[in-house]
């Protein structure tokens, strides 16, 4: 038995291909069959039921899996002890961010990463939620950008900072005329959000019970893909939506005018970073982190007085 067969196993069972699995691992199908081929005999089990597309683990086959995962991240702590030791930060880091983070918080930290840790090879992927909470429990990225709290227990997660959420409005809208908003203000019918998959979706439907008005509403229809979508849809159309804060960097004055904010408590949302509770690449990640944080207001890293929102 070799590290190597447990790589391609744990690649077949991320993938449930094998074609996919090959390429992943950087060698031919033929190679990465004969292996796990081999490991099969010498356990005398089938960890993979071939016959059945995608490919699924035997039940066994999970049991082995899941070891297998446990000794990969085991044997990964071996090169950690030797850049502790040589107080060095190198090696390949996978980041996963959810889509409504990415274009905002990844340009505010990302050169100053690389040009400091040029030893570190940084892969970045936007996922959703979901998505992302799998691919960190399958081993298939590192570390995530997401919004906590999360539901799974499997994950450990550290916070960042919290971002409030603003209330941003067409020209003609009642709400103009106010220094401050409250949520029970929010007209759903004229209510812009982004489509299910989105965890922000979620939040500013329970902002103050909205799920229960959106509920009561059968004209409420609207649903876009993404953050720069719904401000156009707002500014051409009559209408609301609610943004995360960090998106109104770049507006110009004359959207900058269309922002009002929530009264206090504000409402916010947890960032933090996420990881497998048995996670390896503990430099790697303690320098990202440092990173975003120096790139974050200090305003911005301590809840205060604002509300978190669930997601």
């Amino acid at each position: 038995m070799t590290t190597i067969q447990l790589e391609y196993i744990v690649a077949v069972d991320s993938y449930r291909h094998f074609s996919l699995a090959a390429e992943h691992c950087c060698v031919t199908q033929p190679t990465l069959s004969m292996q796990i081929q081999k490991l099969e005999e010498e356990l005398n089990v089938k960890i993979f039921d071939r016959s059945k597309q995608p490919v699924v683990p035997t039940e066994v086959g999970m049991e082995i899996i899941e070891q297998a995962r446990t000794v990969l991240k085991e044997a990964e702590k071996i090169k950690e002890i030797i850049q502790d030791k040589r107080n060095e930060i190198s090696g390949e880091l996978r980041l996963g961010v959810i889509p409504t983070l990415a274009p905002y918080l990844l340009p505010l930290f990302l050169q100053k990463f690389v040009e400091r840790y040029p030893q570190v090879k940084l892969k970045i992927a936007e996922f959703t939620t979901e998505v992302l909470i799998e691919k960190l429990k399958s081993n298939q990225i590192d570390v995530g950008l997401l919004v906590t709290p999360l539901p799974d227990n499997n994950l450990f997660t550290q916070h960042l900072f919290y971002e409030e959420f603003v209330v941003y409005l067409s020209k003609s809208n009642e709400l103009m005329k106010k220094n401050y908003v409250l949520a029970r203000d929010i007209d759903v019918r004229q209510l812009w959000l982004l489509e299910e998959g989105h965890c922000i979706r979620s939040q500013i439907m329970n902002l103050c019970e909205l799920k229960h008005r959106y509920q009561d509403s059968t004209t409420f229809e609207y649903e876009v893909g993404s953050i720069e979508t719904l401000k156009k849809m707002v500014e051409l159309n009559d209408g609301i939506t609610i943004l995360p804060e960090l998106s109104l960097q770049d507006l110009n004055p004359d959207q900058i005018v269309r922002v009002r904010r929530f009264e206090s408590p504000a409402p916010v949302r947890e960032v933090s970073l996420a990881t497998h509770r048995n996670y390896v690449k503990k430099r790697m990640i303690d320098a990202l982190k440092t990173e975003i944080l120096e790139a974050i207001p200090v305003a911005m890293q301590a809840q205060g007085e604002r509300e978190v929102v669930k997601v």
